[in-house]
């Protein structure tokens, strides 16, 4: 199966009581083996009526067959107080700012172009001039992976006590390349 066979469906703010059960559902599914273990990602539901809760909230999930395998939320960060900002010495000229909070992708689906093709759909529409992600430092390869689409590290941060430490990810929008397929 490629990412060709996905129904990619775009969601925003009033979606949310829609939606979070999906979303709820295939963030699980995609960290069921970490899951129990990891109050900070049994935090989740939190952080999806945070960032849902968001008017200008925006949301991607992929459905194949009608099933959801994956999703990536974000929303955009209050002009001139994105966290950001303190890994920089100098501000770019551009800055409005799209927080990308959120990618998951089930397991099975892994490996196959979804989180870059969900990544590619959010943010391709967004007209803000900069998208800002952290990445758990213990997965060097999803660093890498989200360097290969365009972002690059600019520091390192712990948000909440009981967070991993987060490699601050940036990006000019919108990100170099294509579309994956």
């Amino acid at each position: 199966m490629s990412t060709a066979e996905l129904d990619l469906r775009h969601f925003a703010h009033a979606d949310l009581p829609r939606i979070r059960r999906t979303i709820l559902d295939v963030h699980a599914e995609a960290y069921r083996d970490t899951i129990e273990e990891d109050a900070f990602q049994q935090r989740f539901p939190w952080f999806v009526d945070h960032w849902g809760g968001h008017p200008a909230f925006a949301c991607v999930i992929a459905y194949h067959a009608g099933e959801a395998i994956g999703f990536a939320y974000g929303a955009p960060a209050v002009p001139g107080r994105e966290w950001w900002r303190d890994h920089l010495h100098q501000v770019p000229e551009r800055n409005r700012t799209f927080s990308f909070s959120e990618l998951a992708v089930s397991p099975q689906w892994r490996k196959r172009g979804v989180a870059e093709l969900l990544s590619r759909t959010l943010l391709g529409c967004r007209a803000e001039d900069l998208a800002v992600l952290s990445v758990d430092v213990e997965h060097p390869r999803v660093q890498a992976l989200y360097e290969s689409w365009g972002f690059r590290k600019i520091g390192e941060n712990r948000p909440f006590p009981d967070s991993p430490q987060f490699a601050v990810m940036l990006a000019v929008l919108p990100l170099p390349g294509g579309s994956p397929e």
